[in-house]
């Protein structure tokens, strides 16, 4: 993929969590047989910031990262979601529109992340440089900074 950096602005983690389900209520996940619960939001959001940091150079949303015992989170989103447990979070609203490149990295990070199980997403983030060298734990954000430089290693 080419690096043209055009990101037009950044968005709530909430605003990318509702386009994430979007995306999952259009594309059913066959392949985990999953819906999308409130764990794989988290990872999946994790590797959306990553990416776009790595590619764009500025996050996608504003809010932090915070590398919790089952990795990745963020803080805002897991308490917006947390009524549904582990059960599947049911599709709201996409109110935003990502530039066309931010859309075309937002669907292949989608494409190579959606199809793995909540847990199958935890144990990979588990085992990534990001996770694992910080504190894990409420209110430990993961740097920005750590995060796109992990994640740039990964753009091809």
């Amino acid at each position: 993929m080419e690096n043209k950096k055009e990101s037009r602005k950044s968005y709530s983690a909430l605003d990318i969590a509702g386009k994430v389900l979007k995306r999952a209520a259009a594309i059913p996940d066959t392949d985990s047989g999953e819906l999308i619960s409130n764990m794989k939001l988290q990872k999946l959001l994790y590797y959306l910031q990553g990416f776009h940091l790595a590619y764009f150079g500025k996050p996608l949303f504003e809010e932090e990262i915070e590398a919790w015992m089952y990795g990745p989170a963020v803080p805002s989103v897991y308490e917006h979601f947390k009524g549904y447990r582990n059960k599947g979070i049911e599709y709201t609203d996409d109110v935003i529109s990502l530039s066309e490149e931010e859309e075309a990295l937002f669907d292949e990070v989608y494409r190579i992340y959606g199809v793995y199980s909540a847990i199958g997403l935890m144990e990979m983030t588990h085992k990534e440089t990001p996770w694992r060298t910080t504190p894990t734990g409420t209110g430990n954000a993961i740097s920005k900074k750590v995060l796109a430089s992990f994640f740039k290693k990964r753009l091809k």
